[in-house]
């Protein structure tokens, strides 16, 4: 009998030291190590040598012996009979595992507890696995939640809507408590109803894996909006259908556009004709402000010498020259906007000063049959917007007012603060709450039609005969309007007059230093201070090369890209500002101020321009990060912008 029980103690022995995937030991009733198989040895790392008659807290990390679990774990096993939990544990080495923990209570013939059998399993990969389906989840749900141009939502097998993210509640309107639980049919037209497109949707769907369509959908005010609809099917292991995957984009002005597309390719021929006529009047711009930053310069230059020497008439030729140039460069601006080649420049303008100065222009403009009045106002606010475009936009709608005064009448330009309401804002949700001054141009014309001012605005809509008239006025004027962050609206009655209506948000910094002030400041350098003058025309490079030395800089010049790259590669060449052309043969300025930096990573770049081509603008803004002088400019801007980069940390 002792021989059976010595065999089969052995037995034993031999199957528990041959399981190497577990630890499985044994503990007395006071936790103490006792029995050691060699899986605990492999999993722990201790040999049964080094831990037995050792308390098996040593397994258990610092924060859960804080805790006291180790002793908690064998009072719940005593009083149960079991204890069983996952956590970290610690092996010899000091590294962590995620254990699957099991603790049976082992009692005598009297039922006392003598000790306990120890289970435990490495499942740290399992729990990483869960961990990183956790993460997933996690992630793939704020992935959803974030999405706000799409509607994203899940459906039960049935069609009804199971989840519902902001995306789907910004186009459609619900909340996801109002709509989740009713059927996906609610954002279909009655037509669509009366058709059965819910049903056959879901049911190509549930066949072929996926349904695609565009259609009208429902929002929950009752209007509608062209939808993209993608519908997925969705199964478990099985294969069996266990709900849908929804996903529907607001196309409406994707279908507006496309609804519009066939009136325009009428008028595509005088559209193609437009842009060449702009692109040619870029063209010539750039050109023209090489010669006009010449004829100012030396203007300048001249009108500073004579200060001190020169008769009246000298100072008087000298002043009208000047004021004829310049007149010049605001013609080259009015053609660089027109050949839509010019950023967008906003600044603080006060608006009193600058409808008062228009005032007399656009009386001499439009001619004596037309009565031309501004109006401003005490307290007026200030707006950031460019004033070369105001003006054009200005003037724009003056002379569609004059043309719809043939026997003469009266024109209006008024400013005045407006504060949009909630109601208001409701009412036009083009407007958000806040601060405006609204410009209004006002004629005592013949007025518009109501199907006539439904289309004012769009693009090639003109009452005019052929010929006569672009109709891109208007569509400029919006165009402007929207991209300085405001709105513009018509108000008209045929025989009435129209009125237009042009908000631009209130400005809420501080005043700019005065551009006329900014004239007169002539900022100076170091002789220590190096500038490299890239310009292919050669009588520029040249004037802007003087200016620089008499500003006290020391001055490189290069007449392309590629002899200024071959300075940069000089190492004993200090620079520290590199002025360069944009538009230049071969590498443009861009590519060159790009390079150049590669070169010497430290390097300024200051660009100028009389013509972008797209190479420093783009969607009528200025590249980030991008310091730019359009031509022509004056000494004094010259001087200024420079001064300011090389002080620039």
């Amino acid at each position: 009998m002792k021989t059976t029980a010595a065999a089969g103690a052995l037995s034993l022995e031999l199957l528990i030291n041959s399981i190497v995937d577990y630890a499985i030991f044994m503990l007395d009733a006071d936790g103490v190590v006792r029995i050691w198989n060699k899986g605990a040895e492999r999993l722990k790392g201790y040999a049964a040598e080094e831990i037995i008659g050792k308390s098996f807290s040593t397994f258990y990390t610092p924060e859960d012996r804080e805790k006291d679990l180790p002793r908690m774990a064998l009072a719940t096993a005593a009083a149960t009979g079991r204890f069983a939990s996952e956590g970290w544990r610690v092996r010899k080495d000091g590294s962590r595992f995620w254990a699957l923990v099991v603790l049976d209570a082992i009692r005598d013939e009297d039922g006392r507890v003598i000790g306990f059998a120890k289970v435990t399993r490495d499942i740290t990969e399992r729990q990483q696995a869960h961990n990183d389906l956790v993460e997933s989840e996690r992630r793939y749900r704020r992935l959803v939640e974030a999405v706000v141009d799409y509607a994203i939502f899940q459906l039960d097998p049935t069609g009804h809507v199971a989840t519902w993210n902001p995306g789907a509640e910004r186009i459609k309107g619900y909340r996801p408590e109002e709509i989740i639980g009713r059927h996906f049919s609610t954002f279909y037209t009655p037509e669509d109803l009366e058709k059965g497109v819910p049903t056959a949707a879901l049911a190509e769907a549930a066949e072929k894996g996926r349904f695609e369509a565009e259609g009208w959908r429902m929002r929950k005010d009752g209007t509608r909006f062209w939808a993209s609809v993608v519908i997925d099917r969705i199964t478990d292991e099985s294969g069996a259908i266990i709900g849908f995957a929804k996903v529907t984009r607001d196309l409406t002005e994707r279908k507006r556009a496309q609804d519009e597309l066939q009136r325009v390719q009428e008028q595509l021929v005088a559209s193609q004709k437009l842009e060449a006529v702009g692109q040619l009047s870029g063209g010539i711009a750039h050109d023209f402000n090489n010669l006009l930053m010449i004829v100012l310069g030396n203007l300048e230059n001249a009108e500073r010498s004579s200060r001190n020497a020169g008769g009246p008439n000298l100072h008087r030729a000298l002043a009208n020259a000047k004021r004829g140039a310049q007149r010049a460069a605001a013609l080259t601006s009015r053609l660089l906007a027109f050949s839509r080649r010019q950023a967008l420049d906003p600044k603080p303008l006060n608006l009193n000063g600058f409808l008062s100065s228009l005032q007399e222009f656009l009386q001499r403009t439009l001619g004596e049959r037309v009565e031309v009045q501004s109006v401003g106002g005490a307290g007026l606010w200030q707006i950031e917007a460019d004033v070369n475009h105001l003006e054009s936009t200005i003037v724009n709608l003056a002379i569609n007012a004059r043309d719809a005064m043939p026997n003469g009448g009266k024109l209006t330009i008024e400013a005045a603060n407006v504060a949009v309401d909630e109601n208001y804002s409701r009412a036009n949700p083009e407007l958000a709450v806040g601060q405006y001054v609204v410009i209004c141009v006002r004629d005592t014309g013949s007025g518009m039609a109501p199907e006539v001012l439904q289309h004012a605005f769009e693009p090639f809509f003109t009452t005019k005969e052929p010929g006569q008239g672009t109709g891109l006025g208007l569509s400029q004027v919006y165009g402007f309007v929207k991209q300085s962050g405001g709105h513009v609206k018509i108000y008209s009655e045929v025989g009435e007059g129209t009125s237009i209506k042009m908000y631009f948000p209130r400005y809420a910094g501080s005043a700019q230093l005065n551009s006329d002030d900014a004239e007169e400041l002539i900022s100076e350098g170091t002789s220590v201070e190096t500038i490299l003058v890239v310009e292919d025309d050669a009588d520029l490079r040249g004037y802007v090369s003087d200016v620089l030395r008499d500003l006290n800089y020391r001055v490189l010049s290069a007449g392309s890209a590629q002899a200024a790259l071959t300075i940069l590669l000089q190492q004993n060449q200090h620079i520290d500002l590199l002025l360069t052309d944009v538009v230049m043969p071969g590498i443009n300025g861009r590519e060159l101020g790009r390079r150049a930096q590669e070169i010497r990573p430290d390097l300024r770049v200051l660009y100028m321009t009389g013509y972008s081509r797209n190479a420093v603008i783009h969607q009528g803004r200025l590249d980030e990060g991008v310091d730019l002088l359009e031509k022509p400019v004056t000494q004094a801007r010259l001087a200024l912008k420079v001064r300011e980069i090389l002080d620039r940390n």
